[in-house]
């Protein structure tokens, strides 16, 4: 989904069942503009719902919020402006939770 490059930012997931009961797991991700955050996005969303996983809400379009949410109920994704990542610091608020590998 994401191609690695060197101005990619790495993608952190975070196994949160133990610290919090909403959901199970976070995904981090960062992208370097506006239109590569919602591209992302809607990469993300298009890809799953061909594996007939649907998001629990709509995905706007072309958002200017610097942070784009895709909850799929038990996985939620957060896909941030890079600037928007440091302010907000997710890995930080939640550094109570576990960090799981990507396969």
């Amino acid at each position: 989904m994401i191609a690695k490059s060197k101005k990619a930012q790495k993608v952190v997931i975070l196994d949160i069942r133990k610290v919090a009961a909403f959901c199970d797991y976070f995904v981090i991700a960062s992208a370097t503009s506006m239109r590569q955050v919602n591209a992302i996005a809607q990469a993300i969303a298009q890809d799953l719902i061909k594996d007939k996983i649907k998001p629990l809400s709509s995905l706007a379009q072309n958002d200017e919020s610097g942070w784009v949410v895709l909850d799929f109920n038990s996985v939620i994704t957060h896909i941030f402006y890079k600037p928007m990542r440091e302010f907000y610091g997710l890995e930080r608020l939640w550094s109570d939770a576990k960090r799981v590998r990507a396969a």
